[in-house]
């Protein structure tokens, strides 16, 4: 434990002294990978698959705010879905408009969780999501997590359907515009796994966040605890119900895996010490407080000390030495 925390304190050091330079590094790494990932799944739009289109975007993410990559991964979306379908691309933007408006109605400052959302679901990690979302975010980070959802099984639809609706659009004459619009609608609304998953990440991020701010000891393990159980038990029942063919050992060793990542998150953001407890009362004019004061655990980083022997001291010291053993003569 106690290498841990000097790992930790190493690393927020780190991180306190070069900040002006890890900040855009991390921020153009994050947005590489995700044009990278959307340009490697969809690639529908030959134009935009040029690795250095990729990297001037992500260059200039790097010095922008998390919306501004936000917005660019919608226009890269958009572009590779008009390529095969301008149906889907009319649907993809209506649902971009919705989850702007919601999102930035009830979690403006969320914006890392709406990007990773779909990055971690094809990592095959995405149990991760709403526990990360309670844990570090407030209530409304759950509506993030919704939208982060809806978006990836949207980008699911496109690319699973590609071909028939690339084929469906070459078609005007046989078929009418409006019959293409009602079937991509109900192939997105009408995914049973989609809202399942929503709905079941709503709740567990909320879950979560109550339980982390509870006064009770060991709030945040608790809260990640009862979050993976919750989620695995609507996951699995709402396959039960509505049928939607989860996999019962990848939810439940995909929830186990998330809980471990939590706990690593949670550890690195910071650890609470609570053998050492106190409660304090005090008054003032008006209240009387009954506060409970829990002290972070840290350890502060050891200092290297270099010890520099320059030839000159070397040459003075042999010299010393000598002078002394002819005295002793």
């Amino acid at each position: 434990m106690t290498n841990l925390l000097i790992l930790k304190e190493y690393i927020k050091s780190f991180y306190a002294k070069y900040e002006e330079f890890v900040v855009p590094v991390w921020k153009f790494l994050l947005a590489c990978i995700l044009f990278m990932t959307i340009n490697g799944r969809l690639g529908y739009m030959e134009r935009i698959n040029s690795p250095l289109i990729t990297l001037v975007a992500a260059l200039l993410c790097s010095f922008m705010p998390l919306g501004v990559t936000v917005l660019l991964c919608a226009v890269f979306l958009l572009m590779h879905v008009y390529a095969i379908s301008l149906e889907c691309t009319v649907v993809l933007l209506a649902a971009f408009l919705f989850v702007s408006v919601v999102y930035l109605r009830f979690s403006p400052r969320s914006y890392l969780i709406l990007l990773i959302s779909p990055l971690l679901f094809l990592f095959k990690i995405p149990y991760v999501i709403p526990l990360a979302a309670g844990l570090f975010g407030t209530l409304a980070s759950a509506v993030a997590v919704v939208c982060g959802v809806v978006i990836y099984y949207v980008l699911s639809y496109v690319t699973g359907n590609a071909q028939a609706l690339a084929a469906a659009g070459g078609a005007a004459e046989t078929e009418s515009i409006l019959l293409r619009f009602k079937e991509v609608i109900q192939g997105v609304l009408g995914n049973r796994e989609m809202i399942i998953v929503a709905v079941a990440f709503a709740i567990t991020a909320a879950l979560v966040y109550s339980v982390r701010r509870m006064s009770i000891s060991y709030s945040r393990a608790i809260a990640i605890l009862v979050g993976t159980l919750l989620d695995i038990v609507i996951l699995l029942v709402g396959d039960l119900i509505y049928d939607a063919n989860f996999s019962i050992g990848a939810v439940v060793f995909g929830s186990i895996a998330a809980a471990f990542l939590a706990m690593v998150m949670q550890f690195f953001h910071f650890t609470l010490d609570y053998a050492r407890t106190e409660r304090v009362q005090f008054e003032d004019d008006e209240y009387y407080y009954y506060v409970k004061a829990v002290p972070k655990m840290a350890v502060a980083a050891p200092e290297k000390r270099v010890k520099k022997i320059t030839t000159q001291r070397a040459h003075r010291n042999v010299r010393r030495s000598h002078s002394k053993g002819k005295v002793r003569k």
